[in-house]
């Protein structure tokens, strides 16, 4: 049984097991009967205490496999495995896994700590048990005070945090969480975010959560599952995803990125004429045909001089950056940031600018991908 009374781990996050993966899929295939697969061929594993994103576009089939594992959908073919059993026939109840929903469909007729506790009448747990529990549990997510509360009394915030607590009242051995931050303004989704993984943290349980939203994924995960038309595009740690992309979709899709194709040349790329440094791997030949990822942190822009000259056409307040729009000579359009309190020595809408890609900060897409 998890213990809730634990003292937090700090900010540390748990160290992964190695070995037998903890909750797993294995070509989980689903149809809705339309030309394209829901989900095509899945395989994905977790480690034990891990918490691993599905990020994709709505209808890529993250919230699909998602529900299959839940036992929510049915497959039409692959295994599901929790702790090395395979649960893929057995009903939801019998999983061991926690699920809250998008809507976090609560019962407006219930209380906060009916709401809570619901699983644990089903189990027929004693009232003194289900009251322990339930205290916990509201200890655990702040909601102490509002446990005579009825949903509607709440705010979107907190509605959050019952839909958790009641995924954990029946001590499951996996957390399923299908964009439960979608309804919330985007001050309140960060704050809440930062909780929800110390919570996890604290609890060491292994969770799989779905979202389309990229700097959540970036944010929360151990790692990432780039989804897309019903396939895993790319599965890494946050920093892997987006410092070295497998793909342009994967670079386009996570973040900002500037794409440059060209042939490979001594010390960078020869995009038709334009030169684009980049610290090339000994295995690409000269004249080789090659896609490259700039972000936009990674271009340093200048008054003038050295570098890829052109005219900056929009610009964009975002705090400690401005992001510059500027077209080169070669009408190539690029995005580049760069520090607030340097924006202003650029000028006006039009103003003449270097730009000085950082080579080594740089990623080559690998050939196979390029798509």
């Amino acid at each position: 049984m998890i213990d809730l009374t634990a003292p937090p781990a700090a900010t540390e996050r748990p160290t992964l097991t190695t070995g037998r993966p903890h909750l797993a899929v294995r070509d989980i295939v689903k149809s809705y009967g339309g030309p394209m697969l829901a989900v095509d061929g899945v395989t994905l594993a977790l480690a034990k205490g891990e918490f691993v994103t599905l990020l994709g576009d709505s209808g890529c089939g993250k919230t699909t496999l998602l529900r299959i594992i839940a036992g929510f959908v049915r497959p039409d073919g692959g295994q599901v495995t929790r702790s090395g059993q395979d649960v893929t026939e057995l009903a939801p109840a019998r999983r061991r896994m926690g699920f809250v929903f998008q809507s976090y469909a609560l019962f407006p007729t219930k209380t906060v700590a009916e709401n809570i506790g619901f699983a644990l009448t089903i189990a027929s747990r004693s009232r003194a048990e289900r009251e322990h529990r339930v205290c916990e549990l509201a200890r655990l997510v702040e909601l102490e005070r509002l446990l005579g509360h009825y949903p509607h009394q709440l705010s979107g915030g907190q509605q959050q945090r019952v839909a958790l607590a009641r995924a954990l009242a029946s001590d499951p051995e996996v957390l399923l969480l299908d964009e439960p931050m979608s309804a919330l303004d985007a001050r309140i989704r960060v704050k809440l975010r930062n909780e929800l993984r110390m919570i996890i943290d604290r609890l060491g349980i292994t969770t799989l959560y779905v979202t389309h939203d990229q700097e959540e994924a970036l944010a929360l995960s151990d790692r990432v599952a780039v989804m897309r038309n019903g396939r895993i595009a790319q599965i890494g740690a946050p920093t892997e995803i987006y410092h070295r992309p497998c793909s342009a979709f994967v670079a386009q899709f996570v973040g900002i990125s500037n794409l440059v194709e060209g042939h490979a040349a001594r010390g960078g790329i020869d995009a038709d004429g334009e030169f684009w440094p980049i610290a090339l791997p000994a295995h690409v030949r000269p004249g080789e045909r090659v896609t490259a990822v700039y972000r936009p942190e990674h271009i340093v822009v200048s008054g003038a001089g050295e570098g890829l000259a052109g005219r900056v056409v929009g610009a964009a307040f975002l705090g400690a950056v401005v992001r510059l729009t500027v077209t080169l000579e070669s009408g190539r359009t690029v995005i580049a940031d760069c520090p607030s309190h340097q924006a202003e020595s650029f000028g006006p809408r039009g103003a003449p600018v270097a730009l000085l890609p950082d080579p080594q900060r740089a990623a080559l897409i690998p050939a196979r991908t390029c798509a």
